[in-house]
């Protein structure tokens, strides 16, 4: 049977993070570098491309909920979750 698309688009938001949080550190948080890459390869509006520096510490300041300067799983859905209701707002 085919996956259904919204399940497709749930296991691939977990297995993005997955892919990106277990290159350096604690495997089950990205680092500031570890959401960068993955920022720049996944979601490039929100890239090196589109933010500066400055930018790029603000998003990583909101998304850190708990200020351990990485962002947890937790974190990540509250992202993409925000994304998607501007992105709903282009509907």
């Amino acid at each position: 049977a085919m996956a259904c698309s919204l399940e497709q688009a749930l296991t691939v938001m977990v297995t993005t993070f997955h892919k990106y949080s277990g290159k350096e550190g604690d495997k089950y948080k990205l680092s500031k570098a570890e959401l960068k890459e993955l920022l720049n390869k996944e979601l490039p509006v929100f890239g090196s491309k589109q933010m500066d520096e400055a930018e790029f510490k603000r998003l990583v300041n909101d998304l850190d909920h708990n200020k351990d300067n990485e962002v947890d799983f937790k974190e990540y859905a509250c992202f993409l979750a925000c994304i998607t209701m501007g992105f709903n707002e282009f509907f």
